[in-house]
């Protein structure tokens, strides 16, 4: 593991690998792999597996995603800067990408962020003012930035899936530097008005996502497949377009279990300012 936590982004070219030998690479990198919740019904996934997340464009029929569905909306997050699974509260530690077909040249990308270095470049009275502070996170949060004409308010089983979940911003990465647990996730710094939060959040998010920390992997050939930490980068993949050509590209996602791998306790939260959901509106007079 020492390449991958220095360098937190490995590419492997042509590997061969189909969905069955993808997931077993991936299982010996954790005791656990994600699951799949399948918010659009397992019948419509093209893969139905439930160690896989089909990220590609591509409907089971073989036509691209149609403009306008729930799943082109839904997609349209992914190409915002993000951690995967930071909105679960025993988050993720690697995800595992790998492309079947013949990826266009020229038309898929991926782009990640060194976290590390961004964080070792800020100025330390801005260090100081992070180093405390806890973010919650919120998948549908980022879905809203994306598409707020059809996330401005998401399903109620959509909600239930997926609940908020709270890490700290500063950490320290698997390297031992320290880095910014940052995505389009992070909606709202504890104790702070959503406002102040978003202000702050994007302007540490437009300061990672500087050309200087950002390295751009093109989709060359099917088998290409990349492995990145989620813990100390993050990513994002090229927007839908009317004009996009085919992209297969599918991916496991491992397990945290590591020390930092749960996030905040409820002591930690509730010192921080944080007010359960049950209770948030009572008025006590």
């Amino acid at each position: 593991m020492d390449n991958q936590h220095k360098y937190a982004v490995i590419i492997f070219r042509s590997t061969g690998l189909d969905n069955a030998r993808h997931i077993a690479f991936s299982q010996q990198l954790g005791e656990k792999l994600e699951i799949n919740p399948f918010f659009y019904g397992i019948e419509k996934d093209r893969l139905r597996e439930p160690f896989l997340w089909d990220v590609g464009n591509i409907e089971l029929d073989g036509s691209l995603v149609k403009k306008d569905s729930r799943r082109w909306h839904h997609s349209l997050g992914n190409a915002l800067w993000h951690t995967d699974s930071s909105y679960h509260q025993q988050r993720s530690k690697y995800s595992i990408l790998l492309s079947h077909g013949n990826p266009s040249k020229g038309g898929s990308w991926t782009h990640f962020a060194d976290t590390r270095r961004a964080y070792a470049d800020l100025p330390q009275e801005k260090k100081d003012e992070l180093e405390n502070l806890i973010v919650e996170h919120d998948l549908w949060h980022s879905r809203k930035l994306a598409s707020p004409q059809v996330y401005g308010n998401p399903l109620p089983h959509e909600l239930a899936a997926k609940p908020p979940a709270h890490h700290r911003l500063v950490q320290v990465a698997p390297d031992g530097r320290k880095t910014l647990y940052l995505a389009a996730h992070a909606k709202l710094i504890l104790g702070r008005s959503l406002e102040d939060s978003q202000k702050l959040l994007w302007e540490l998010i437009e300061h990672c996502t500087q050309p200087k920390y950002v390295f751009s992997m093109e989709w060359l050939s099917g088998g290409d497949m990349v492995w990145w930490d989620n813990r100390q980068s993050m990513h994002r993949a090229n927007t839908y377009t009317e004009s996009m050509t085919a992209r297969d590209v599918r991916r496991t996602t491992i397990i945290d279990d590591g020390p930092l791998a749960y996030g905040v306790s409820l002591e930690d939260k509730l010192a921080a300012g944080w007010v359960p959901p049950e209770i948030e509106g009572v008025d006590d007079a």
